[in-house]
């Protein structure tokens, strides 16, 4: 193989992402050459209206996925946490890189915390996941939809229009933004949505010298974690619009993992966690268990509802 196309979206941070991989890649091989093909997606189109109404996150990488299957594009870059729970037939993900920071943060130009924020302050959002941890956490704020790249809900909110804004901190970070944040939310307070803070690379099944290419770029302790979260998302029936978030982490010889689904209203909101031997037989009791006592809550019914 002596050339690889990246889809990406065109976002300055999909291409930092799409970048990234890109000298990855050569640093592997110098004699390799690796082009990127920027796209606009139908969810960086539809701009005005919440991901939950037009589809979810889905609609961040069915384009990309097009293009593979049209031969234009070899792989696809994508934030885990945009990428739905189910691949479509045929596709894989061979590559899941090292982790980066999984938190939220809290950005504001008048505010250093969440606490400060006064009664019927506003805070933008573009998350479910977010926005009912915030109403069940900080019933006195206002919530209020923040579509578009990060640089678009940053001169928002430098316009006044919001008190402050919730964005992935991995994103400013990737960005040189990390200076704009005001406060890191601490992963008991906002549980991150599944897969946060990792990049994945998604190819065609059939592409084998693709897979073992970008084998080499797997890193197993991300890929363990992200897996985990997606498992229970998946087995709880979630989607990319469901108020529900799992993180997993190894800490030391064992496997620490917390979850959570919620009405939409932060009204209900259901928490668990736990932590199991760092094993494999671990990883499954440790699955298990949440899920179980996630579906003894009542987690099942309380997303029928919001379907």
């Amino acid at each position: 193989m002596d050339k690889v196309t990246i889809a990406t979206r065109e976002s300055a941070l999909a291409l930092w992402q799409a970048n990234r991989i890109k000298h990855l890649l050569i640093a592997g091989d110098p004699q390799l050459r690796v082009d990127i093909l920027g796209m606009t997606t139908e969810g960086d189109q539809k701009l005005e209206t919440s991901l939950a109404k037009i589809g979810g996150k889905g609609l961040f990488v069915k384009e990309l996925e097009q293009a593979m299957l049209d031969g234009r594009a070899d792989i696809a870059v994508h934030s885990m946490k945009d990428v739905p729970v189910n691949l479509p037939i045929g596709f894989c993900m061979p590559a899941i890189l090292d982790r980066e920071d999984v938190r939220d943060a809290f950005v504001s130009v008048k505010y250093k915390t969440l606490d400060d924020v006064p009664n019927g302050g506003i805070i933008g959002t573009s998350s479910l996941r977010r926005e009912s941890q915030l109403r069940n956490q900080f019933k006195g704020v206002e919530v209020k939809p923040l579509r578009g790249n990060v640089q678009t809900r940053l001169r928002k909110l430098d316009e006044g229009q919001f008190d402050g804004i919730i964005l992935a901190a991995a994103g400013l970070e990737r960005l040189g933004l990390k200076a704009r944040i005001a406060q890191y939310l601490s992963v008991d307070v906002s549980i991150p949505s599944v897969g946060q803070g990792a990049l994945g690379i998604e190819c065609l099944e059939r592409r084998v010298d693709i897979c073992e290419l970008l084998s080499r770029l797997d890193h197993f302790p991300t890929r363990t974690c992200v897996e985990m979260e997606r498992f229970v998302s998946r087995s709880l029936g979630g989607s990319c619009t469901s108020p529900l978030g799992a993180y997993a982490r190894f800490f030391e010889d064992e496997l620490e993992m917390s979850a959570f689904v919620s009405l939409p209203d932060g009204s209900k909101c259901l928490r668990v966690s736990g932590v199991e031997e760092g094993s494999l037989d671990g990883r499954s009791r440790l699955e298990k268990k949440l899920i179980h006592e996630l579906i003894s809550l009542g987690a099942k019914e309380l997303l029928n509802e919001i379907d």
